[in-house]
């Protein structure tokens, strides 16, 4: 089965320019989602696959990706924005490594696109999103 620890998925940035790996495990007793981006391990909370699906959905539009690190304000309107914001689902952040939470509109994105959910864009810049 893929999206396991030991068959994990394999995706592309938004530009195809980057690869990376992402699956899903049990850390402390919550369902992450682990994405391993080369020497460095970052983990979103697994219900972001569901709750971004269904914000896109009534969304119902392309929407902008917008990803920035944590330590760099989301603009406004973008799917890294959201994965932050207190009025989604969680109330907050989708990503669990202090320090390491944001990116979620940079690495979220390919994993709903490979699982069937969504469509991407794949420019240099700019890149968007929608639910299919």
């Amino acid at each position: 089965m893929e999206g396991t620890k030991e068959n994990r998925w394999k995706l592309k940035t938004p530009p195809l320019s980057s690869e990376y790996e992402m699956y899903r495990d049990n850390v402390k007793g919550q369902d992450v989602i682990v994405c391993v981006v080369g020497k460095t391990t970052l983990h979103y909370d697994a219900r972001a696959i569901n709750d971004l699906h269904s914000m896109l959905q009534v969304h119902g539009d392309w929407m902008e990706l917008g990803s920035a690190d944590e330590q760099k304000p989301a603009k406004d309107g973008t799917v890294e924005a959201w994965g932050r914001s207190d009025r989604n689902p969680i109330r907050g952040w989708y990503g669990l490594k202090s320090g390491l939470r944001g990116r979620f509109g940079m690495y979220m994105p390919p994993l709903l696109e490979k699982l069937g959910l969504a469509e991407v864009t794949h420019e240099a810049k700019g890149n968007k999103m929608r639910a299919k």
